[in-house]
């Protein structure tokens, strides 16, 4: 071959070469735009919270209009159901009930009396008797005060403070039966909770999952199931509140998979405070 004719192949060459390069870099940017792209939606677990809100106006024929918001109290105001765990935990095994930090959250929200007979059907086939419920409850609440700790959540007294800033109702639907659950409230969230605005043990005859908690708490601020959003970290207390009818916002700040929360119900979950309070204000601005 003479040398023309290897100048030809070598031009031919490097043209391949370059139109390789052109689609391998167009292939690369490609790729590289996509991933960005699927980096910047929203997952199908957290999908936009707005498309949550239009869901449920849908399936209840109704537009969330929003007055007040209905908080848990153990797992949402307070970082205490561990402690609440070891000392349930203690309280049955002493009394030979098997129970776990697990069953300890999935029960969460029951009275302590339905959670102790819920217990003692599932072991023994009947419930507890008044004598063996005041004594468990006994043992579960020393247990506590010697362990326990009243740490607010994070992040939570800073939406406490947003949702009040906007003219919102804020009440506590709880299962404790605390008799000083107001003065706990008051000292860690002052200038938010008021006494006419708490549900409780004391206040119900059927704790969550039963709809009755919530119902009362709808009952006490005067308002439709549309217009009042809860903020639970339950399933028990999830399905408590869609019971009632209410748009539901799970907080997963315990040991259950997300999962165990969105089969309970909830409209929307998030794995921490701090999600949510950083998703509050597109909630706000889209159900005022």
């Amino acid at each position: 071959m003479d040398y023309s004719g290897k100048m030809l192949n070598t031009k031919t060459q490097r043209r391949k070469d370059t139109k390789k390069n052109i689609i391998l870099f167009l292939i690369i940017t490609y790729f590289v735009l996509l991933t960005q792209k699927l980096l910047s939606l929203p997952s199908k677990k957290n999908k936009m919270i707005t498309d949550k809100v239009k869901l449920y106006n849908l399936q209840n024929d109704s537009r969330l209009n929003l007055k007040a918001v209905f908080f848990d109290m153990d797992g949402v105001l307070f970082d205490s159901m561990a402690y609440h765990a070891q000392a349930w935990v203690y309280a049955m095994q002493t009394a030979g009930v098997p129970f776990t930090p697990y069953d300890v959250y999935m029960n969460e929200g029951r009275t302590g009396a339905d959670t102790i007979n819920t217990a003692f059907l599932d072991t023994f086939d009947r419930e507890a008797t008044e004598e063996e419920c005041r004594e468990i409850y006994r043992l579960k609440s020393e247990k506590f005060d010697e362990i326990g700790k009243q740490t607010p959540m994070a992040n939570v007294y800073d939406l406490l403070k947003k949702i009040k800033a906007e003219g919102l109702s804020v009440y506590v639907v709880t299962g404790s039966a605390q008799r000083s659950l107001l003065d706990n409230l008051n000292h860690y969230f002052p200038d938010i909770f008021d006494n006419d605005r708490i549900v409780s043990a004391f206040d119900v005859t059927r704790g969550k999952p039963h709809p009755e908690p919530y119902l009362k708490a709808l009952e006490k601020a005067k308002l439709q199931p549309f217009e009042a959003a809860v903020i639970e970290n339950a399933p028990l207390g999830v399905e408590s509140a869609r019971a009632a009818g209410i748009f539901t916002i799970a907080v997963n700040t315990g040991i259950l998979e997300e999962f165990v929360l969105e089969s309970a119900g909830a409209n929307a979950v998030f794995p921490n405070m701090e999600k949510l309070n950083r998703k509050w204000d597109e909630f706000y601005e889209y159900v005022m």
